[in-house]
């Protein structure tokens, strides 16, 4: 039985985040192991069911030493379904609730922009209804028009993370809702979380994604996404999901060749990764301190490294 690390008692949370294919979840589970903590996920795509490869569900890594680590927000929406931010802070918030209640340390682990964004800053959204009139007068407009309409508004979403249209529709109904009813920024239960960044030098990134891209579709990644059309899924819903479900989704609806599947797939995730820093040097210049620990450190260096910032 490992023994639990004491901590002090200023931060009440660890946030574990950094681009895709950086080795977030093995680092986090064995931090939530080693605090006696238990892990939330705040990833978009890992709240569904039957989406594991793609979206990268390494369960194994939450097994450590034969003990299974606690996850929470993985797996609780069936596939099809649009959830929403809304819907992850009111789930946090329930989960976050429920671990207080139990003496239980908190790990978030995840690179969603947004979810990572909220979680650390502490907003909360109300839930923003559909506006049919707003989403009529942007019918004819460009991605370009889209994107400077957006952009005009409050930076609560960072454009660079919105890679279709209809996502950039929707940030921009919240937006105006938002600047006509006013947000809610209050009772998101975080006070202190220390944020971790896993950080690979750029080139050393870009193998590890290309890697891991081969390794899914060995996989099956393929045949995952063929899977959740031959259950009724709707390919534009897959599609909205992006990266590994869009461009897969569009091979298998012969909209591109397979080859031309997996490089166009593996630039996006490069640019996805790209995309995610961006991100988080946003939330550093508004002030969110990061701590960056290096990607090629082994793993009990990693971990030794956060010990002694929560001591």
């Amino acid at each position: 039985m490992m023994e639990v690390q004491k901590r002090s008692p200023g931060y009440d949370m660890v946030v574990v985040t950094g681009p895709t294919a950086s080795g977030k979840t093995g680092l986090a589970a064995r931090l939530a192991l080693r605090l006696g903590g238990e892990i939330i996920s705040a990833d978009s795509r890992q709240i569904y069911r039957q989406m594991d490869i793609g979206t990268g569900k390494d369960y194994s890594d939450y097994v450590i030493d034969g003990i299974k680590v606690p996850y929470h927000l993985i797996d609780i929406r069936d596939p099809g379904y649009r959830y929403s931010l809304f819907e992850y802070h009111r789930d946090f918030t329930e989960v976050m609730t429920d671990l207080r209640e139990r003496n239980i340390f908190p790990v978030v682990c995840g690179g969603s922009g947004m979810y990572i964004d909220s979680v650390v800053s502490g907003y909360r959204l109300p839930e923003v209804p559909p506006d049919p009139l707003l989403r009529k007068s942007l019918e004819e407009k460009t991605m370009e028009e889209l994107t400077s309409i957006l952009s005009s508004y409050r930076k609560l979403h960072n454009v660079t993370d919105i890679d279709t249209r209809k996502r950039v529709v929707r940030a921009i109904e919240i937006e105006k809702y938002l600047a006509d009813h006013g947000e809610t920024v209050a009772g998101f239960p975080v006070t202190n979380p220390l944020v971790i960044g896993v950080l690979y030098s750029r080139d050393v990134r870009r193998e590890r994604i290309s890697a891991r891209l081969k390794s899914r579709l060995e996989e099956g990644m393929v045949w995952e996404v063929q899977k959740l059309l031959d259950r009724g899924i709707d390919p534009e819903t897959l599609i909205y999901y992006g990266l590994e479900y869009k461009y897969i989704t569009l091979f298998l609806t012969g909209k591109m060749g397979y080859d031309e599947m997996v490089h166009s797939l593996e630039i996006a995730i490069h640019q996805f990764a790209k995309r995610q820093m961006t991100w988080f040097r946003g939330m550093e210049r508004k002030g969110v301190v990061i701590h960056w620990i290096d990607g090629e450190l082994p793993i009990a260096k990693k971990v030794e490294s956060v010990i002694r910032l929560l001591e």
